[in-house]
């Protein structure tokens, strides 16, 4: 949808499964599958973790891509998604 990274929690991840969602500040639940995770190694999201990500549209719906744990990034700010909108508007 665009380049911009978007703000997220995430609302619920099962690992043995290897996906779950991410609640956006407007209230929108997004797809999130494990091999969307951005990182090395086991790939997984705890319950209530910060992430920022990107929001495509893929053939269910919504999904999240380059998901990146806040806690693991330190060179892009986040924006709440209303900035993003703003954004890909103007």
């Amino acid at each position: 949808m665009s380049d911009v990274k978007i703000d997220g929690t995430v609302k619920w991840f099962n690992p043995r499964k290897g996906y779950g969602f991410i609640a956006t500040p407007d209230g929108r639940d997004i797809f999130v599958h494990y091999s969307s995770i951005s990182g090395d190694g086991y790939k997984t999201l705890a319950e209530g973790d910060s992430v920022i990500f990107d929001i495509v549209e893929g053939d269910k719906g919504l999904r999240a891509e380059n998901v990146i744990p806040k806690s693991a990034s330190t060179t892009e700010e986040p924006v709440t998604e209303e900035q993003a909108t703003e954004e890909v508007e103007s």
